[in-house]
């Protein structure tokens, strides 16, 4: 009896000890441009609409920013000009390593694959 005791108050300490970081809420805005012509194709990827939300989990406002600046790659070329990735972290409003909403602007490939629409 006293061994299921001492078991009971040894996982009841545990169990109130914090073991993991609780996620928070990251929504990654997404706005984007379509290259002319291509918009229906260009915009499936947020069911048919120029702007969309997905939501992530993410530790920090830190981690979702990565994520949301990972958001930015642009595969299609010639299919999506641009993208605007905004994010929140929590609900609250986050920002891009240089101050601006729009984590696309410190995307390091943002040159070499948005405004490609003509091949």
């Amino acid at each position: 009896m006293k061994l299921l005791l001492a078991i009971g108050a040894v996982s009841l300490m545990l169990s109130a000890m914090p073991t993991e970081v609780k996620a928070g809420t990251c929504e990654i805005k997404y706005l984007r441009t379509a290259c002319p012509g291509k918009e229906k194709i260009s915009y499936k990827k947020c069911k048919g609409k120029q702007k969309c939300s997905k939501f992530k989990e993410a530790a920090t406002a830190a981690e979702c920013g990565e994520m949301a600046v990972k958001s930015c790659r642009n595969k299609r070329l010639t299919i999506t000009k641009s993208k605007v990735i905004t994010a929140l972290f929590d609900g609250q409003q986050i920002k891009a390593s240089n101050g601006n909403e729009d984590f696309c602007t410190v995307y390091e490939k943002a040159a070499e694959e948005f405004n490609k629409c003509g091949g």
